[in-house]
């Protein structure tokens, strides 16, 4: 009789397990939206202005970034010379799912590259459950000391940062869990010298943050495509260190079980806010406990707009309010980047 494996625990359309402990995160939902998780292959030539490259930076544990350099005229008028701020992006996806060379990445990261300009740094994070948290934020970690130490010339060089790029001016920008990583990794990074390079900013995009209580948007806001009640509570039990709940610090940073924000040395920061967000709320509560703490956050809201709207790429070509707010959000995360 041939065994017959099971699935144990599935998240709609997104990921199965198995009882042998294999993970299947074959798309198995609605095939027109497919494309956007399909991935996109490296282009060392520039296309649509945006040149991108894959690069090992641990040989042992294998941890890859995907760069994207945008074509870009040094501007003479200015005498900052024609260096390109870094902005370090962590993928979003629960913790569980999604790679940096998904398309939905690809359109909207080399799109923030050209209008910045900067030059993307994006992480290949491992994923849950074969790799539970802390591993994501090891894995951002690890791609912020490889900067440091491209900066330190300790390490083979890469030319495409090291001639283009200005380790004064790192950022770190996340998509939802990615959000979560901006916080940890600043946090972390804040305990050290980082110099020659500087941690100038980070910018969580509607980060997942939550806590284990329900709160009134939870409840109240419509799901959307990229994230149910279902996939907040299934993803966080598979990513979480095991048997622990929601008020982890990893997605509580404002929760009595995390480190006092005001005791953390951090950057300034922008939040970045989806009005109709199912986690608005204790997103919200993060920006108000980052300001008791006296940390300088700003706020940028998007109205009228979803959990990770902008990566939608369907919602932002066939929608024109989810058009205009992806340019908005876009062009306030440029002015953020400008200012520091």
């Amino acid at each position: 009789m041939v065994y017959q494996k099971k699935i144990v625990e599935e998240v709609s359309g997104w990921l199965r397990i198995f009882d042998d402990g294999w993970v299947d995160r074959t798309w198995t939902g609605p095939p027109e939206v497919k494309f956007m998780a399909e991935p996109v292959l490296p282009h060392e030539e520039f296309i649509d202005g945006v040149a991108i490259r894959d690069v090992t930076i641990d040989e042992n544990s294998g941890l890859s970034v995907r760069i994207y350099l945008p074509q870009h005229e040094p501007d003479h008028y200015t005498d900052n010379s024609d260096k390109l701020p870094l902005i370090v992006h962590f993928h979003g996806g629960g913790f569980c799912i999604s790679q940096a060379d998904w398309y939905m990445y690809y359109y909207i990261y080399s799109r923030l590259a050209r209008s910045a300009p900067a030059i993307v740094v994006s992480v290949y994070l491992r994923l849950a459950p074969e790799h539970r948290l802390p591993a994501a934020i090891d894995d951002g970690f690890s791609a912020l000391m490889w900067l440091r130490a491209l900066a330190q010339g300790q390490k083979s060089y890469e030319s495409w940062l090291n001639n283009h790029g200005d380790f004064n001016r790192v950022f770190l920008i996340g998509d939802s869990s990615g959000g979560n990583l901006v916080h940890h990794v600043a946090a972390r990074a804040g305990q050290l010298d980082l110099s020659p390079m500087r941690l100038a900013g980070g910018i969580p995009v509607h980060p997942g943050f939550v806590r284990s209580e329900r709160s009134k948007s939870e409840m109240e806001q419509p799901e959307s495509p990229f994230l149910t009640l279902d996939m907040v509570d299934r993803f966080l039990k598979l990513a979480l260190p095991k048997g622990c709940t929601k008020d982890h610090p990893f997605t509580c940073p404002m929760g009595q079980a995390a480190p006092p924000l005001d005791s953390l040395n951090l950057p300034p920061f922008l939040l970045c806010v989806a009005e109709a967000d199912l986690i608005r709320d204790t997103e919200m509560e993060y920006y108000e406990a980052m300001k008791k703490a006296n940390k300088d956050v700003e706020l940028l809201i998007n109205p009228g707009v979803g959990h990770s709207f902008y990566l939608n790429k369907i919602a932002v070509d066939m929608d024109p309010h989810t058009a205009a707010q992806t340019t908005g959000l876009l062009e306030g995360i440029v002015e953020f980047i400008k200012k520091h």
